[in-house]
């Protein structure tokens, strides 16, 4: 489902150009940017760049959950 919104120009111009560097549609940029500034807001100890790092491995299927390992 996609929805009509209106964003200032401002963030626009930024999106296209952020968009064009990293191969997405202008939505596709606004919405992963979205989704990494849910995520912050969500884990504010969490640096963006690790939130970022994060999202794109779950993205690629790379994420794995850590295993601790017991040192008895």
């Amino acid at each position: 489902m996609s929805i009509a919104i209106r964003i200032d120009d401002e963030l626009y111009n930024e999106a296209k150009k952020s968009a064009e560097a990293e191969s997405r549609t202008v939505p596709l940029q606004v919405a992963y940017w979205a989704r990494i500034g849910k995520a912050a807001l969500d884990n504010p100890d969490l640096p963006g760049e690790l939130i970022r790092d994060i999202l794109a491995a779950k993205k690629q299927g790379e994420f794995e959950p850590f295993e601790f390992r017991s040192e008895e």
